[in-house]
This record gives structure tokens, sequence and C-alpha cells, in this order.
């Protein structure tokens, strides 16, 4: 058995992309809750649940996990609402407007000051592109069909890089 599509450059790229966008979300998401720590409500649970089921993700695609890809997505547009909420204001108070007069500033995790809100802001904002590119990225992989398999001769899958793994040989007794 082999999986003709994986062999494909564009699907090659696609799964490294995927994995390269979820890390990217994953430091975004860390940059925030890392530098604005005390202003955080309730979201720091949930951020750091988010980048280890990110990474996790990011793990199984880089091993060929096509189903992971429409939960990536799934999340990604999730992750846009929060972004969006958050860097707009559209819940109350953006993170840009924390920043005026009267507002306290954000501290870090380790104690020290924090990010600005400005630079907090941007961050969340840019969070918005990062996951609308994941979704896109991630529904192309879909579509890619890299759970397709082949039925081929043991020297065919041989001469296209497959290793021989013993079972194959053994349940064909027809030769």
């Amino acid at each position: 058995m082999i999986h003709p599509n994986r062999e494909k450059t564009v699907c090659k790229l696609t799964r490294v992309l995927v994995a390269l966008i979820l890390l990217l979300s994953i430091a975004l998401m860390l940059a925030v809750t890392i530098g604005g720590w005390t202003k955080l409500q309730g979201m720091k649970p949930i951020n750091f649940s988010w980048c280890a089921i990110y990474v996790v993700m990011a793990i199984y695609v880089l091993r060929w996990a096509r189903g992971l890809l429409p939960i990536a997505a799934a999340l990604a547009v999730l992750l846009i609402a929060i972004a969006a909420i958050a860097g707009f204001g559209i819940g109350g108070t953006s993170w840009f407007d924390r920043g005026h007069y009267g507002y306290g500033h954000a501290g870090s995790l380790f104690g020290g000051a924090g990010l600005s809100a400005d630079a907090l802001g941007t961050l969340t904002l840019l969070l918005i592109p990062v996951e609308a590119l994941l979704v896109v990225v991630a529904i192309v992989g879909f579509g890619q069909g890299w759970n397709v398999e082949l039925e081929v001769p043991d020297e065919e899958a041989r001469r296209r890089g497959y290793s021989d793994r013993g079972w194959s040989t053994r349940l064909n007794v027809s030769r």
C-alpha cells in the first residue's frame, strides 16, 4: 500500500505550512498571554490549553493526520472571533483602549512589566489574518486526499521509497 498524494510536492508543502501556521499561532497566543498576564480575566487556562492542542495538531499533521485539518480550521474560526472581540473591543474595551489614562499597565507572567496595550492589541489583531490563513490552508490540505491508498506490487512500492513491512508479502499468497 502506498499513499500517492503524499508524494506530491504541493501536499508536502501544505502539510508543513499548516504546522508552521499552527506554531505561529501558538507564539502569538503565548505572547499575548504572557505579556498581558495581569489583564487577562479568565482566559489563561484556555489559552494554554489552546496552545497545547495546537502543538498536538502540528505534530499529528506532520505525521499526515488529515482528519485534524477540519478541526484546526474550526478552532481557527473560533480564535478569529475571540481575537476580533478582544482586538476591536466588541465586548466592551479593546486592548488599544487600555492604553489610555486611567488604565493600569499590564504585568507579565514573570512579574515584570508586560507588553504595552498597543503591542497586545496589535498581536491580538495579527491573530486574525494568521488564523484565516490557517483555515484556508487546512481546508486546501483536507481536499488533497492525504489518506488515499493505492495497492501496488512490492517492487513498485520499493521503487517509490516505501519500505517492506513484512506483513504485505506474507498476506499475498498468489505470486
